[in-house]
């Protein structure tokens, strides 16, 4: 459990510049309060125990306003940046290095029993306000931009985006969730598009140029 715990504060100062010190993210952090209760409520629920699990994930949703269920599979070094709004299902599965920001939504997509939400490969970083939603497999080294609605599976080491997602690069190395130089398929289409209206164009007036010619070498 303190190795647990030490390990948590260790991806913290990794991947938040703004943490200063080991008293600060103990007390400021919802993230890591949402994370340490789910710990407990997870293992309460696995045990069979009724109520309690699911007591203490409505406790801990008060204080930090995430919502994570007790039944939710979790691995290490699991870290929620700012957290307000996350929302993660009964059967999500995470795998361990993962990282979320707020308004994140891992769910499911209507009334089905079983297995109904996605599961999260490892090194995967879903950006603010995105929704994976559905039993569906994010796999590793994926990158998930802001604002996304994932709802079908995602391929190793590539980055969505979109409404909904689509995979818009393949990376073969690891890297970071730069929001502001995200591709946009959306822009790239219609700039795809007037470049090939300006080409038509110009054949066009070549072709008419050439009409022009003709005619008064005719005459």
């Amino acid at each position: 459990m303190f190795r647990t715990i030490r390990e948590q504060f260790d991806t913290i100062f990794r991947e938040d510049p703004a943490a200063k010190s080991m008293v600060e993210i103990f007390f400021c952090y919802p993230g890591l309060h949402a994370i340490l209760a789910h710990r407990l409520a997870h293992r309460l629920y696995r045990w069979g125990v009724p109520l309690a699990p699911r007591m203490i994930s409505q406790i801990s949703r008060f204080f930090t306003g995430i919502e994570i269920h007790p039944g939710a599979t979790i691995g290490r070094r699991f870290f929620i940046d700012h957290g307000m709004g996350v929302v993660i299902g009964e059967t999500t599965e995470i795998g361990d290095d993962v990282l979320l920001y707020q308004g994140v939504t891992l769910g499911g997509t209507g009334n089905e029993t079983g297995k109904r939400h996605p599961t999260l490969g490892n090194n995967v970083v879903v950006g603010t306000g995105a929704k994976i939603l559905g039993n569906i497999r994010i796999g590793n080294h994926v990158r998930i931009g802001a604002g996304s609605v994932v709802v079908h599976p995602v391929p190793d080491k590539s980055t969505v985006v979109g409404i909904p997602g689509r995979v818009v690069r393949m990376r073969d190395e690891d890297g970071v969730l730069e929001h502001g130089r995200l591709p946009d398929p959306t822009g790239q289409a219609l700039e795809d598009l007037a470049q090939r209206v300006a080409e038509l164009e110009a054949m066009m007036r070549q072709m008419v140029t050439e009409q022009d010619r003709e005619r008064k070498s005719a005459h």
